[in-house]
């Protein structure tokens, strides 16, 4: 979802405007049974997607476990993805306080926060779920991304997993030459287009709202999304075929307004850490349902060819996406190579001898 300079600046206003208009005051001395001045206090969330998604499912239930941990004193208000602006708009307003809270995932965060390309990289994570569950749950990992983030303006409170990316066309897409000149809708980070770069495509950056109109005009060939995304904005509609290369998995981050968050005192920042810790879990559970769910629904309309790509057509794209790992290190420099290097040790070696 690419940023719009030449609109962002009139929407940032309205948005601000309205948020202002609806926030609760915290001088308004409303208070709780306990009498703790200025609760109910509103915390703002915003999304890259629309109700229904991971996202969505992530925010509720983070809604429903904060207001349980902080007995009614922390109420979240949700604004799913159209309701503020685009991915790069919801960042910005993001870090200028407009917001509390927000997704922001490496398709568009990897011109920000470089070191976040990492996950627009294919081949890197680890293919086993239990290891990729301690990888982003890691304390080491988590804090070699904390300073990135501060750099940037952001406070990152967690990774989010959001299922295998999959892609869709009007033909399968078993080897990279299939993907020779073929032009794939990307987000707008570089590491993002290169990964595709690598297989010989023409990555175009599309607005998320516009791709199944341009889908189904041919002015883009094909898109990459987790299966739950595909099947809710009805890409399947205008591709035929769905291959599902286990390449990369979207991975989303959890963000705040530093400012907010080192204002929160410590009772309220204990709310926050618990209610994350405890969604750590829950977040792998929401994106296992929906994209099993969604991928069945997808097959029961009979209209959509299914690919899964065998251990040697996989191998075929692992090798001609190599290259894209020598461009994150000269985005990163050595902070990068480090941190690819700790992905890396968590995933077994391949055998590229048979």
């Amino acid at each position: 979802m690419p940023n719009v300079p030449s609109l962002f600046w009139p929407v940032l206003a309205a948005v601000i405007l309205l948020l202002s208009g609806c926030s609760d005051s915290s001088d308004s001395g409303s208070e709780t049974q306990a009498g703790a001045p200025g609760y109910p206090e509103t915390w703002r969330f915003a999304l890259e997607e629309i109700e229904g998604s991971v996202q969505h499912a992530y925010a509720k239930a983070f809604q429903t476990r904060i207001q349980e941990v902080s007995d009614g004193n922390i109420e979240v208000e949700v604004f799913p993805y159209g309701s503020l602006g685009t991915s790069t708009q919801l960042t910005e307003l993001t870090r200028n306080g407009s917001v509390n809270l927000a997704f922001a995932s490496p398709g568009h965060l990897a011109n920000q926060v470089p070191e976040t390309g990492l996950f627009n990289l294919h081949f890197v994570l680890p293919e086993d779920e239990a290891q990729t569950r301690r990888l982003l749950q890691s304390p080491a990992l988590l804090a070699e991304f904390d300073q990135p983030y501060r750099d940037a303006g952001l406070q990152l409170l967690s990774l989010v997993p959001e299922g295998w990316m999959a892609w869709t066309a009007n033909k399968p897409l078993r080897t990279p030459q299939d993907f020779v000149d073929l032009r794939i809708r990307t987000m707008t980070a570089d590491m993002a287009a290169a990964a595709y770069r690598a297989y010989g495509a023409q990555p175009v950056q599309t607005p998320y709202a516009q791709v199944y109109s341009d889908l189904q005009l041919h002015k883009i060939h094909a898109q990459t999304n987790p299966v739950f995304a595909i099947e809710e904005m009805g890409f399947h509609e205008v591709q035929s075929t769905l291959t599902l290369p286990r390449a990369s998995r979207f991975i989303s981050s959890v963000i705040a307004n530093p400012a907010w968050f080192e204002s929160l005192d410590e009772r309220e920042q204990e709310w926050l850490a618990t209610t994350i810790r405890d969604l750590s879990g829950k977040a792998w559970e929401i994106e296992t349902e929906l994209n099993r769910d969604r991928l069945e629904l997808m097959v029961e309309r009979g209209d959509l060819e299914v690919i899964r790509l065998s251990d040697a057509e996989r191998q075929a794209f692992r090798e001609a996406s190599l290259g894209t790992r020598d461009t994150y290190i000269e985005k990163t420099g050595e902070h990068g190579r480090a941190l690819l290097e700790l992905v890396l040790a968590s995933e077994p070696a391949v055998d590229t001898s048979q």
